[in-house]
């Protein structure tokens, strides 16, 4: 029973764009963004706002070369947008604690 619950889930999460390939991908890379700023002297709330900045940007030139397009709806890169954003800050933010 429980495994149904976790396959609805995460069928769920994947079809309506929250996570895919490229989620793992800003998590790693949050995490290394985030410790190379610690590893260069940035205090917590520095590595943790260059990962931030980082990410915005990322997303914006992403919206400036693929637009909504690669996700079918405007829903759908909204959810994968606000979800990379999430995962990588979120993961920086954890580092730091």
């Amino acid at each position: 029973m429980k495994l149904n619950f976790h396959h609805k889930l995460f069928g769920y999460l994947v079809n309506e764009a929250w996570l895919d390939y490229w989620t793992a991908v800003h998590m790693a890379m949050g995490a290394f963004i985030c410790k190379v700023a610690l590893w260069c002297g940035a205090s917590d709330l520095m590595a943790v706002s260059w990962v931030a900045i980082i990410g915005v940007l990322w997303e914006i030139l992403e919206w400036y070369i693929e637009s909504w397009r690669p996700y079918g709806t405007k829903r759908k890169w909204m959810n994968n947008t606000i979800s990379d954003l999430v995962v990588e800050i979120g993961l920086a933010i954890w580092m730091v604690i």
